[in-house]
């Protein structure tokens, strides 16, 4: 039987919300006040998936792998917030900085360039809509065709 891989937080609280935490816990029938917080997490990200906002994402400096129009794929550097990453550039190849400024998004697990916009802003938004939407496919690529999602944030970006 395979291990339940964990993570490990610390949380900060004041004397007031660790009493308060203390008690909604034992009131719900947890033993620990960290399995209560797990699940209060758990149930907030709910509530933002059907309420229909998007995911937000912990971007950071990084390098990854891109399938560009060539067919290669180099290492670019970017900023990555799993599964995703963006670059300065475009499907062609990344570009110079002073240059023009295009961003491209990219779907890290397959290397496969998402869209290119004029901001890397528009490109963590359109990230954080489509986390949204495979969450709702337990983490895969979704069966939806993301097609009209990636139109809208073209258009938008004109």
């Amino acid at each position: 039987m395979a291990r339940l891989k964990v993570a490990t937080f610390t949380v900060r609280a004041t004397m007031a919300q660790s009493i308060a935490w203390k008690r909604a816990a034992e009131a719900e029938g947890h033993a620990a006040v960290g399995t209560w917080l797990a699940e209060a997490a758990d149930r907030h990200l709910d509530a933002l998936r059907r309420a229909g906002k998007p995911l937000p994402l912990a971007w950071g400096k990084g390098r990854f792998r891109v399938r560009l129009e060539s067919g290669t794929e180099p290492e670019v550097r970017g900023w990555i917030a799993r599964p995703f990453g963006l670059f300065h550039g475009t499907q062609a190849g990344p570009l110079l900085h002073g240059g023009s400024h295009l961003y491209t998004l990219t779907y890290l697990p397959a290397r496969r360039p998402l869209a290119t916009f004029r901001t890397a802003a528009h490109c963590k938004s359109l990230a954080s809509e489509l986390s949204r939407l495979w969450v709702r496919w337990g983490g895969q690529e979704p069966a939806e065709d993301p097609a009209p999602l990636l139109q809208r944030f073209q258009r938008e970006d004109l």
